[in-house]
């Protein structure tokens, strides 16, 4: 089957005819083709996208937008099962991982859908004779460009939070993964929203994302991925002076303390790093252990490394496969160079049914890594761990904060005064205390600083920067 672009509410293959193969991670097989958009057909989609923002899209009334959200919310919940089956399928996440995803873009809609009335200006006291107010507007048209781990939640987050303040988007979806929100785009046509206001193209980043990224006439760029590919992206936004929203790379640390709950924490810690075979920018890939417990919790641990169970999406395994070959490799190179001094502490096992030619990667527990070694500093991007003993305080936040990244962090104690000071020390754009994510909620502010990039998504942040303030001064 040959899935086409969503432009202006149409199915439109690319212009130069060309297509992509989509393989299955389980079993790496060829099972469908997208079209392999070029930077025509990028520039047809920010017409229509301008064309929507100057016309029906923009003239609609928020209250009239928030319904028609709520609308696609609604529509979303009630199609999750086939969503996740696509998201499964597309990017070999197990199934009750990919249902999680198909409920949280619903989710996203659901919150943008109640918060796009809510989204006021100001009025700033100043001298007599004058009134100062100031009004949020929509950037105009927006851009996306949507990574391949978590297609439905990422596009949840950015694109919900754009069209909740009034913009229209041109979303380029990574091409090892966009099937889900192409499916989404029908949704939200056949729940009402006009012409233009969405627009999906697929294909490679290098053709159609840096199109995208370069267009002038995008007004906003969102980008999530890995560094180096960010820093491309602002470069070519900051030739037209468009704003950019960078979400980046993690190497998240999880600290745990000698008088943290331990029954409480390990499965967390686990789930932490196999959550969707540990291709998560925000995965706890560190774990910072007091010595005093530092070998009980590496024990207690392995155990739980021991019986995860890798395999085939559809089986519903504990880690699915990794998203395609090359991240496949990447993992296994990193891991044969680990050298001597750092030791496989456990390993998960590998299905037996699982098909030979899946891309699959057994969860990894390593111990004993010394803090400046590449495996914890380098952002892995598989279902490996890295646990690092510490003795105090001070040391836990010097390695805690000694990588370039600074997106999440966990922190694990039963002192009060110990669990303020970490989230204060701590460099990252989320601290959890006794837990790690907060179960995912979509109010939560989310972003890093350093590689891990900056701005924020989610909650009632991300449509701040979704949007720009204009000041009035009427002099009466």
């Amino acid at each position: 089957m040959i899935h086409k672009n969503f432009i202006a509410n149409q199915w439109m293959s690319a212009l130069a005819g060309q297509t992509l193969p989509v393989y299955d991670p389980s079993n790496g097989e060829m099972f469908a083709e997208i079209a392999r958009s070029g930077s025509a057909d990028i520039d047809v989609a920010v017409r229509a996208a301008r064309s929507a923002y100057e016309g029906e899209w923009g003239r609609m009334a928020p209250a009239d937008r928030s319904r028609l959200l709520w609308r696609i919310s609604q529509a979303l919940l009630a199609q999750r099962d086939e969503l996740a089956a696509i998201e499964s399928k597309d990017t070999g996440k197990p199934m009750k991982q990919a249902r999680a995803d198909a409920a949280a873009v619903a989710r996203y809609f659901e919150f943008y859908a109640g918060a796009v009335d809510k989204l006021h200006g100001q009025t700033i006291p100043y001298p007599d004779g004058y009134t100062v107010f100031t009004v949020r507007e929509p950037h105009g048209v927006t851009g996306h460009i949507v990574p391949w781990n978590y297609p439905l939640q990422i596009f949840g987050r950015s694109v919900g939070a754009a069209l909740a303040a009034g913009n229209a988007c041109v979303v380029k979806p990574a091409e090892d993964a966009c099937l889900s929100l192409l499916k989404v785009a029908e949704i939200a046509m056949a729940a009402g929203l006009p012409s233009g206001a969405l627009n999906i193209c697929t294909g490679l980043g290098i053709e159609a994302g840096a199109a995208l990224a370069e267009h002038a006439g995008i007004d906003h760029v969102s980008f999530t991925g890995s560094p180096q590919t960010g820093r491309q992206v602002a470069h070519a936004a900051a030739a037209h002076f468009a704003p950019v929203t960078l979400e980046l790379g993690g190497k998240s640390p999880q600290i745990v303390f000698s008088d943290a709950d331990i029954d409480a924490a390990l499965p967390v810690l686990l789930n932490a790093i196999i959550q969707n075979a540990g291709q998560t920018c925000s995965a706890g890939s560190r774990l910072l252990i007091q010595r005093a417990i530092y070998a009980d919790v590496v024990g207690r641990l392995s155990e739980l490394f021991r019986a995860t169970r890798t395999g085939a999406a559809a089986d519903d395994p504990d880690c699915g496969p990794l998203i395609n070959a090359k991240q496949h490799e990447r993992v296994r190179k990193l891991l044969s160079g680990a050298g001597s001094g750092v030791t496989v502490a456990a390993e998960g096992m590998l299905d037996p049914n699982a098909p030979k030619g899946g891309f699959y990667q057994v969860p990894v527990l390593l111990s004993d890594v010394p803090p400046d070694h590449h495996l914890a500093q380098e952002e892995i991007f598989g279902p490996v761990l890295c646990a690092i003993p510490f003795d105090t305080e001070e040391e836990a936040v010097r390695i805690a904060n000694g990588t370039p990244y600074g997106l999440a962090a966990g922190v694990w104690t039963q002192d009060g005064a110990r669990q303020l000071r970490m989230a204060r020390k701590v460099r990252s754009g989320q601290v959890f205390i006794n837990n790690y994510g907060a179960a995912g909620g979509v109010e939560l502010p989310f972003g890093g600083s350093g590689q891990s990039g900056y701005g924020r998504e989610k909650g009632f942040e991300a449509l701040y920067g979704f949007t720009t303030v204009k000041t009035v001064a009427i002099k009466h």
